[in-house]
């Protein structure tokens, strides 16, 4: 398996160097700013696009993906998005959305920072060679997020109510993922059943499952 980890962890490393948690450091900020961007989404704001075109997910085209939506502020360049309906009005069974990313090594450092999962497996490589993944893995609950991401990209205000989760393959660090999330059921009172997968770039099913959220219109700004 092929691994970011950098050149300045030794091989009898059993933590990250305090250089390597610096570097992540501005990654962490990051984190906190992509919440607020997944906030942003969630309130309505979309790029003005004509109904089931949305955009290339790396899934599809990564060389030719257009460019991601740029009215979303503190949004990556190198997420995408797709979405088969911009209005919160035309949600309805069959509508969905596609967020796509890499879990980069930044990402594992600054999710094991966060969450408190300092698990060997996904942060000294010398420890995951000898398991029986043959190298470091992103946290099962950092690629997991994905799902989230794409919910709050729903027209509308999405908020989470339950998510059922099976993990069916491992995502090594470096990996394109794209969370899909599709409603397949309108429970009444603005609360829809969803399947929610996750794939990688060679489209294998990494995650899946099924969410209950709630979408509400978008507030009046």
């Amino acid at each position: 398996m092929s691994s970011n980890r950098p050149e300045s962890d030794t091989a009898d490393s059993t933590v990250p160097s305090n250089e390597h948690w610096s570097s992540v450091s501005k990654h962490v900020v990051n984190s906190y700013l992509e919440a607020n961007n997944a906030l942003l989404a969630a309130m309505g704001l979309s790029p003005s696009s004509d109904r089931h075109t949305g955009t290339l997910t790396a899934r599809h085209s990564p060389e030719t993906a257009e460019a991601p939506i740029t009215e979303l502020a503190f949004g990556d360049e190198s997420w995408l998005m797709e979405r088969s309906v911009d209005d919160y009005d035309d949600l309805d069974v069959g509508e969905y959305v596609r967020f796509t990313k890499t879990i980069d090594d930044t990402d594992v450092s600054a999710f094991a920072h966060i969450s408190g999962d300092t698990n060997q497996l996904h942060l000294v490589e010398s420890f995951a060679e000898q398991t029986q993944f043959g190298g470091r893995i992103a946290h099962g609950t950092l690629v997991a997020g994905t799902i989230s991401a794409a919910l709050a990209r729903f027209p509308g205000l999405t908020i989470y109510l339950s998510q059922d989760l099976e993990f069916r393959a491992p995502v090594e660090v470096g990996t394109a993922v794209t969370a899909t999330c599709e409603i397949v059921e309108e429970l009444g009172e603005t609360r829809y059943r969803l399947h929610t997968s996750v794939e990688t770039d060679e489209a294998v099913t990494v995650i899946d499952g099924e969410a209950i959220v709630v979408i509400k219109s978008p507030p009046e700004h």
